[in-house]
């Protein structure tokens, strides 16, 4: 099975003698949606790989509160965890599972061998990074630039993006989480955009009509 998956979801990035060697070491994982993959402080023992599905990856400040980094869907890997393991050090961010996921779990110590022995891994290793700090520069310009109102539709469609459909589950306390902000704001500005006609509000349901 871990063959299998590999081929179909990597055989156009890596050579077959890393394929053969992740699927040596490799441990399959299901996590349903709202799983609690890694969190803050955590030792790091493994790095994900993913097969389908999506995770949210989120930091913390000093008073607990959230705010959402980027996602990381099919193919990818999060880089941070990549970073930390790197340096041996226990994990900085939160990931949790924006749908229900399939993954692979790769044991940390494989992670610097394989970047020395394999080109496909460390250019695999620096596109993951490239495309990480620009997710992360744009989550930098979102909130130093963009009106609430406009962090929250970007929001939006980032999620039915992941999800691959304009009907987004949530509620307005979980997307407040997400944000950093209060229900109340998130209420008021969804009530907004829904006048704006950029999304159709439903029970605990929202339809986003400008992806």
């Amino acid at each position: 099975m871990i063959n299998e998956a590999l081929q179909q979801n990597y055989d156009y990035l890596f050579e077959a003698a890393l394929l053969q060697e992740i699927s040596d070491v490799a441990i399959f994982k299901k996590v349903e949606e709202g799983e609690l993959l890694m969190d803050i402080g955590q030792p790091i023992t493994h790095m994900p790989l993913l097969l389908n599905g999506a995770i949210k990856i989120l930091r913390e400040d000093d008073k607990g509160d959230e705010l959402v980094l980027y996602y990381i869907e099919r193919g990818d890997t999060c880089t941070l965890t990549f970073s930390c393991c790197m340096g041996k050090n226990t994990s900085e961010i939160r990931a949790v599972a924006e749908t229900d996921t399939e993954l692979f779990m790769i044991p940390v110590e494989q992670l610097e061998i394989w970047m020395a022995k394999y080109q496909s891994w460390r250019e695999f290793i620096l596109e993951s990074y490239h495309i990480r700090v620009k997710e992360l520069l744009e989550t930098v310009d979102t909130l130093a630039f963009m009106r609430m109102d406009e962090r929250l539709l970007k929001h939006l469609r980032d999620k039915a993006k992941v999800n691959h459909d304009e009907v987004i589950s949530t509620t307005h306390q979980e997307i407040a989480y997400d944000l950093n902000t209060s229900r109340v704001v998130i209420s008021r500005l969804l009530k907004k955009l829904e006048k704006e006609g950029k999304i159709e509000m439903h029970r605990n349901q929202i339809k986003v009509l400008e992806l």
